[in-house]
């Protein structure tokens, strides 16, 4: 008697039908519902083709929530979470303690010269401390900028596709 195993126990998926886990099933059948309305309803003004077009775009989501996966996440997981650290993660700076000023300090106390120079390497630090702090407040807003390019240019990325479906109504309207 021989039974077959899989190697990979842990990529193991039950299949319902035509190969397709239950979960895929209902999204391929979800995806192809939507597109297959979007294209019936937008046929006779855009064509087969613009309807095609306008179609891809919402099925898309639908498609890949049942088949992608990432690290163990869903798609619609993986860019909740790509989302939230693109627009509301704050920035993560580091700052090294092991500056030329500290090695200099660490050598003036191996060579024992350390006693005569303190009070002029005080004053190097506190200056330090304040660039690091400007420098701080410099990346900060550098970042805010950043934030605010990018989210200009989702809202603009979102216009274009609108501009463009509304031209290409236009267009099948027209002609």
């Amino acid at each position: 008697m021989v039974i077959e195993i899989n190697k990979d126990i842990d990529r193991y998926q039950e299949s319902v039908a035509m190969g397709l886990s239950a979960k895929q099933l209902i999204f391929s059948v979800a995806s192809v519902a939507v597109g297959g309305t979007l294209v019936l309803l937008l046929y006779p003004y855009i064509g087969l083709t613009g309807a095609a077009y306008v179609a891809i775009p919402c099925v898309a989501p639908i498609a890949l929530g049942g088949f992608y996966s990432y690290n163990g996440m869903d798609f619609y997981e993986y860019m909740g979470k790509k989302l939230k650290f693109m627009f509301s993660n704050h920035p993560l700076t580091y700052m090294s303690t092991e500056g030329d000023l500290a090695i200099k300090e660490y050598q003036m106390e191996l060579l024992g010269t350390d006693k005569k120079k303190k009070g002029k390497a005080g004053k190097k630090q506190v200056a330090s401390e304040t660039q690091t702090d400007v420098q701080k407040a410099k990346n900060q807003e550098e970042f805010e900028a950043m934030k605010k390019k990018t989210k200009k240019l989702l809202f603009a990325c979102i216009g274009v596709i609108a501009a463009a479906v509304a031209g290409l109504v236009a267009y099948k309207y027209m002609q």
